[in-house]
């Protein structure tokens, strides 16, 4: 485990940013407070997030708690024995990105009983208005997300490919 040192560091950076950057919402924003950060583009807006993910809810905000702490608590236990068994430094990546996401948003849960979110993004109206409000765990889970597609899509196949090899 020592040789995955850095990788938790990284998670632990991530996270001290995650909950800085809350921190920095909840003592400067009213709830539901918006401010632009560039044009109408990107905005700050301060929101609570009982829910999951789009905040996808159970329709009880205790419910919720508990579920989303229980399952959060069962994702960290897995992340941590992926974290033994990677080998790369992608894989070590996309690990530690999500160690730091689940770990950042289950912090808020256990002690506010919410999440904080902020980030405010407007896209193109094709699919929605505006993207669901999010916060610095949430962009690391997606971006662990998104390398993990890429290493399935171009790393994966090759490297087990090297291992039929004789």
């Amino acid at each position: 485990m020592k040789s995955k040192l850095k990788w938790f560091i990284l998670a632990g950076l991530i996270i001290c940013l995650d909950q800085l950057t809350k921190y920095l919402i909840r003592s400067n924003f009213d709830l539901y407070q918006s401010r632009a950060v560039i044009g109408d583009l990107v905005r700050f807006t301060y929101v609570r997030n009982t829910g999951a993910a789009f905040s996808m809810s159970f329709g009880n905000d205790t419910i919720n708690r508990w579920i989303f702490v229980t399952i959060s608590f069962l994702a960290i236990g897995f992340i941590v024995y992926y974290f033994t068994k990677t080998k790369g430094i992608l894989q070590n990546l996309i690990a530690s990105l999500v160690l730091a996401g689940a770990v950042g948003n289950l912090i808020d849960r256990i002690f506010l009983g919410f999440v904080t979110d902020f980030i405010d993004c407007d896209f193109p109206d094709i699919i929605m208005k505006r993207f669901a409000i999010f916060n610095v765990a949430d962009s690391a889970i997606t971006i662990a997300i998104t390398l993990l597609i890429i290493y399935i899509l171009f790393f994966d196949k090759k490297e087990k490919k090297e291992e039929e090899i004789p």
